[in-house]
């Protein structure tokens, strides 16, 4: 039977990802998220150590979605001492791959803890993030799409259709390609338009057999809560009624905040609660309450831990709403 509170999990290892003096993305941010969630009430149970799958079943799962060259090129990167991968945002140190590995890891456990039923909700706080690689390259500070790893796991074991939210301000580039011709796996973002990676138009909808799962609502520099929410609500409740899905994942990136130094919106804590509110009802309604969030941008230390906190307390709130139930 899934445990009735919203499980956060987190791992040592990703914080062995060191980036160049003054990149935004430093293991501060876990450490951020994970201070923010304390004290915690009873409606949440945190893991800073969760238990991971052994390597080579993580590998395994990453050779799904990603090309082997790219996992290769990752290991061989940090082996060798380089001192990038594929781009010069994504620097390396000798804790990477381990951290990258570690993040992916988390993905998959828990995904898997979710389609047997171990759980309902669920907050990954990892690192580095992971909704702009794509099968074969690395780029925007991600190595491995740790959502997408997720989505390929419960869409595979359940064998139902699966949706993945994006809330960052960036557009998941990587994600979008990666399921771009799937109608299994759905594909909502909200983000800024334009802007960094230059993808997530308003017509883009996918291809093929997945035409029509990809859904993206692009938006001006400056939206605010009633923008980017009311956008999220409205699209949500459209590819949610087409989709049905198993279960809801979330792209959690807080990089929209109105005080976070890259985003250049003005989203607040309360809109960040406005929209998980959304992605829970969402849940409720079609995916017995499944929820899996995994942490991506946010780079505001003292945004990112009052936005994830926010997150999380509506996660678990009225979690006893549903009844819990496997999706195997």
């Amino acid at each position: 039977m899934a445990r009735e509170r919203v499980i956060v999990r987190s791992h040592p290892d990703v914080l062995g990802h060191l980036p160049t003096l003054g990149h935004p993305e430093m293991p501060a941010r876990v450490r951020a998220v994970l201070e923010g969630l304390q004290p915690h009430p009873e409606g949440w149970e945190i893991e800073p150590e969760a238990a991971l799958p052994p390597d080579g079943d993580v590998i395994g799962v990453l050779r799904w979605l990603h090309d082997p060259a790219l996992i290769e090129r990752v290991r061989g990167a940090v082996a060798a001492g380089q001192r990038f991968v594929d781009a010069e945002d994504n620097p390396v140190s000798k804790g990477t791959w381990r951290a990258a590995l570690s993040a992916a890891g988390l993905a998959v456990s828990t995904a898997l803890d979710l389609v047997n039923g171990r759980l309902r909700r669920a907050f990954l706080a990892l690192r580095p993030p992971g909704h702009h690689a794509g099968r074969n390259r690395a780029m925007g500070y991600c190595f491995f799409n740790n959502v997408a790893l997720a989505a390929e796991v419960i869409a595979r074991a359940s064998q139902a259709p699966v949706l993945i939210v994006d809330f960052d301000v960036h557009h998941g580039n990587g994600t979008q390609a990666l399921f771009w011709e799937r109608p299994d796996v759905g594909y909502l973002s909200v983000h800024r338009y334009p802007f960094y990676p230059g993808s997530g138009a308003g017509d883009e909808t996918g291809a093929g057999a997945g035409l029509g799962t990809t859904l993206n609502v692009p938006l001006a520099a400056g939206a605010d809560d009633d923008t980017f929410a009311g956008a999220l609500e409205a699209a949500l409740d459209d590819l949610g009624r087409r989709l049905k899905p198993a279960a809801i994942l979330v792209s959690a990136g807080f990089d929209a905040h109105e005080t976070d130094p890259l985003g250049g919106m003005h989203v607040t804590d309360e809109g960040y609660r406005r929209m998980t509110r959304a992605i829970v009802q969402a849940a409720d309604a079609w995916s017995q309450g499944r929820v899996l969030s995994v942490l991506e941008g946010g780079y505001d230390l003292e945004a990112l831990a009052s936005a994830s906190r926010a997150h999380v307390e509506e996660l678990a709130r009225a979690l006893d709403s549903t009844s819990p139930s496997s999706t195997g």
